[in-house]
């Protein structure tokens, strides 16, 4: 049965009644979360006596669900995944990702991130800086070997590349500390804090390039100053929530006795922070977790007992979702041929080197010790999903052929 995505109705009547409940957003909703669930936990027992964390399970699964496994039987997409309840499953999933990060920004201490503020800004510059440079050399290779890429103009080709060979998965790598226990330790807060910087680059680099693809197809010359309006109201955003949020949150900390009202302006305040940075150009992730900075950690236990109270809930049911609804538009199976799985390989291997070795230099000039510093390179070479939502805003934006 095909359903049109503008008389999507939640729930149904029941089978009794003659209704589908797959037919209908809500029940579907929970067969999709229950199943997505079943799965990640399967792969995590699987991969425990590898000593894997549970986000692997979670990338995995969502890859097995989608077109490269499971999705490409058609009548089980269908049934159970069906086109229009895609928007529906990344609503959900994304709240998931923004109230996670929320909790890693609530874990963190900001008088830590920034002591290490100077060590971890050199290490991420060194981070983006030298695996753009290979983004942008491989550029002209991939320009040369694949049909079609001569075509795009190449001021924003080699800045969707770079970007895509410069950052960090900022919520994969907050997944896998968390689950290692490592995010409180000294690497694990300087990664974390590297990643921030890096990524908050890497989202400012987008927007540069989508100007650049906004601007070739229109007269506006105003649209060129969108990346420099990102960056003045992202900064003007961390001020913000920095200098007048924290006191805000602080004052509710000591007049509120209900802990009920304090996580209820948290949940809150995470929500409008989120609509906060979308409005500016900036993915929600961030708002959710500088808020999560934002709020005071001295202050008794409060800031423990909102992480008490919705931890379970988001990273057992909500954070799945989220790599499940990436899997199923992630299609492994379109790589076909000796040629085409060499440049893959050939284009892993520039990403890790680029990523590693530049952070691991920065590390060193920092003089971490050497191992910290390897430890480093490689958490600051966690791939993942935000990736392809880079590349995926660079092929919705159709750059201009040339």
């Amino acid at each position: 049965m095909t359903v049109n995505i503008t008389s999507i109705k939640t729930s149904s009547d029941g089978a009794w009644k003659g209704d589908n409940p797959l037919n209908y957003a809500f029940p579907l909703l929970i067969l999709q979360t229950t199943f997505v669930l079943f799965i990640t936990r399967f792969l995590s027992l699987l991969l425990k006596p590898l000593r894997q964390p549970k986000v692997i399970a979670e990338i995995l699964g969502g890859i097995l669900l989608g077109p490269s496994a499971l999705g490409r039987n058609k009548e089980f997409m269908q049934v159970l995944f069906p086109s229009w309840s895609t928007p529906i499953l990344e609503s959900v999933a994304n709240v998931g990702l923004l109230f996670f990060l929320f909790l890693v920004g609530l874990e963190l201490d900001l008088a830590t991130i920034r002591r290490s503020g100077k060590r971890a800004f050199s290490i991420a510059l060194a981070g983006i800086s030298l695996p753009f440079l290979f983004g942008a050399a491989f550029s002209l290779l991939l320009r040369k070997v694949i049909n079609g890429e001569d075509r795009v103009e190449y001021g924003q080709y080699i800045i969707f590349i770079g970007i895509s060979f410069s950052i960090t998965a900022f919520p994969v790598l907050a997944c896998i500390l968390a689950e290692l226990k490592l995010i409180n330790t000294q690497v694990g807060q300087t990664a974390m804090a590297a990643a921030a910087f890096n990524d908050v680059a890497a989202w400012i680099l987008l927007a540069l390039a989508v100007a650049l693809a906004e601007t070739s197809t229109e007269t506006h010359q105003s649209s060129k100053l969108i990346s420099v309006w990102v960056l003045i109201s992202g900064v003007g955003f961390l001020v913000f929530m920095v200098v007048v949020v924290r006191q805000v949150m602080k004052w509710v900390a000591r007049h509120c006795s209900n802990i009920n009202t304090y996580i209820w302006v948290s949940l809150g305040g995470v929500m409008l922070s989120g609509f906060m940075t979308e409005l500016i150009g900036i993915h929600a992730i961030f708002g959710g977790f500088v808020f999560g900075l934002s709020i005071p950690k001295d202050d008794g236990d409060l800031a423990e007992k909102v992480r008490e109270r919705i931890e379970d809930l988001v990273s057992c049911l909500l954070l799945p979702l989220y790599f499940a609804s990436s899997g199923l538009k992630t299609d492994v199976t379109k790589i076909q041929g000796a040629a085409a799985w060499g440049l893959l390989v050939m284009m892993i291997v520039t990403v890790s080197v680029g990523k590693i070795f530049g952070t691991f230099m920065a590390a060193l000039l920092c003089k971490i010790p050497p191992r910290d510093s390897l430890a480093l390179g490689v958490l600051m070479n966690t791939k993942g999903l935000v990736e392809l939502i880079v590349l995926n805003i660079g092929k919705e934006k159709k750059a201009k052929m040339s």
